[in-house]
């Protein structure tokens, strides 16, 4: 999806419960479902980057989910579940693909070695704490009241230095986790030393100043030293990012920063006398948020004509016509996105979203289908099942438009809802069905068991009246 979109997941929710579970000391970052953003084109990035790293490091790159986070800090974080987070703030401050690529690595580095961080942090945090509130006690106890309360006022103190100290061991062997897989897949570890480089005067600052980043990663010189060297000593040192990479990663500052910013800061960054592939696509970016839509249009099609297979220009082209209120027209535009690059969701969700808001009915099987597809790749993008719950709706089909709702709080993580709708849409599907046993599956997941939607079944059968035939009239017989 060319727009910077927010999407839901039962993963998301698990990750923002335990990042909440943090230390607050750490600060850790707020990565709800609502500050998450999704875009094909720079999520293929990413990806493409990254996966041979992630699998230098024994990591399979399908497994490991990078998340886009809305957020203008400086951030990134790895958590339970095989889970990264990315802030576009971080992302905007890499000057290069290669220190971005350092900075997935060392968060690689923490699934791989599977630190725990916030709950490693306040394990190792509690002893001192605990032990220094005893002796804070024992010293009341023994008739010093002062030292035994100076001694329980510092507890946390003491607890919170043990922590960071924990935490230090843990973003060292990260490091060291991330370098070595760089090198392992032919890529420099440079640009994770040049990005810790940059923000060295971060360790005098106080946690107020300092960037969430490096609040849960704390960084200090004798950090760098350590992990320079290894780097150094490395045979892919020297080995710096191709042109085709750099311009990849314009490519995605310029988009970041044409959807983030307001279009008259991106207009006064991308100045039209600013005639690369870059600036020129933040700019019809830019004035199609600010609502001049021929004229972004216009500067899509001056693109197109350069790279007419380009799927993302297609795909901005058909939001731009589908957010203008022009669906009809957009269908084309998503369509010839999804040929292009037939193995991407969200440009399916685009094309499916413009045919059911044309509100012709026979475009619906269409619809239906390129949801059934995105779904498949993606069963957690809760768009989708409500796209899909919308379209059997309008078909008529309310068994499988209250299945389809049952998905998309189950992809949400709101089982009970979940496990409502399914036993909802049960009725109204043909017992042994796909939709009917997937309905089960739903029921099941939300704890119940077999046994308990037998006892249901019986509940509700007993409780539907018994329908009397009506006494027919006696007939005379024949003579």
């Amino acid at each position: 999806m060319n727009r910077l979109v927010r999407l839901g997941s039962r993963r998301v929710v698990a990750l923002a419960a335990s990042l909440a579970a943090g230390l607050a000391l750490l600060a850790p970052a707020k990565a709800d479902a609502q500050s998450l953003i999704r875009d094909t084109e720079v999520e293929g990035m990413i990806h493409d980057w990254s996966a041979p790293t992630l699998t230098a490091m024994g990591l399979d790159p399908d497994e490991v989910e990078i998340l886009l986070v809305n957020d203008p800090t400086l951030n990134a974080f790895a958590t339970r579940g095989r889970i990264m987070g990315l802030n576009t703030g971080l992302i905007l401050q890499t000057k290069t693909p290669n220190e971005l690529l350092g900075v997935i690595a060392h968060e690689g580095g923490h699934i791989k070695n599977r630190h725990l961080l916030r709950d490693g942090a306040q394990n190792a945090g509690m002893p001192p704490f605990l032990m220094t509130m005893a002796l804070g006690a024992l010293a009341a106890i023994a008739g010093e009241p002062g030292a035994g309360a100076m001694l329980m006022a510092n507890s946390s103190y003491f607890g919170t230095l043990s922590a960071l100290r924990y935490m230090q061991s843990q973003e060292g062997e990260a490091d060291i986790t991330g370098a070595r897989a760089l090198e392992a897949a032919g890529e420099s570890g440079r640009g994770l030393v040049d990005f810790f480089e940059n923000f060295r005067s971060q360790e005098v600052f106080s946690d107020a100043r300092r960037y969430p980043y490096f609040r849960s990663h704390p960084l200090s010189g004798q950090r760098i030293e350590a992990l320079r060297r290894p780097v150094e000593a490395a045979s892919h040192y020297g080995q710096t990012d191709s042109p085709e990479r750099m311009a990849d990663h314009a490519i995605m500052i310029a988009k970041i920063h044409a959807f983030m910013d307001p279009p008259t800061t991106t207009l006064r960054t991308y100045r039209e006398s600013d005639t690369s592939y870059p600036a020129r696509y933040a700019r019809a970016i830019a004035w199609y948020r600010d609502g001049q839509t021929e004229r972004a249009i216009a500067a899509v099609d001056a693109l197109l004509s350069e790279q007419p297979e380009n799927p993302y220009l297609w795909e901005l082209r058909g939001q731009i016509l589908f957010e203008e209120g022009r669906p009809a027209d957009a269908i084309e535009s998503h369509q010839k996105a999804v040929t292009l690059k037939p193995d991407a969701p969200l440009l399916r969700i685009n094309l499916a979203h413009a045919l059911i808001e044309t509100n012709d009915e026979a475009q619906l099987d269409r619809a239906v289908d390129e949801l059934k597809r995105a779904s498949a790749r993606e069963p957690e993008n809760t768009m989708a099942w409500r796209l899909l719950s919308q379209a059997y709706s309008t078909q008529g089909k309310e068994g499988e438009a209250r299945l389809a709702t049952a998905e998309a709080y189950f992809a949400a993580g709101n089982t009970e809802q979940a496990t409502q709708f399914a036993l909802r849409a049960r009725p109204m599907l043909d017992r042994g069905s796909i939709e009917w046993r997937r309905a089960m599956d739903i029921v099941l997941a939300s704890g119940a068991t077999a046994q308990d939607v037998e006892d249901l079944d019986r509940r509700e059968q007993n409780r539907r009246p018994t329908v009397i035939e009506p006494t027919r009239p006696a007939t005379a017989p024949a003579t």
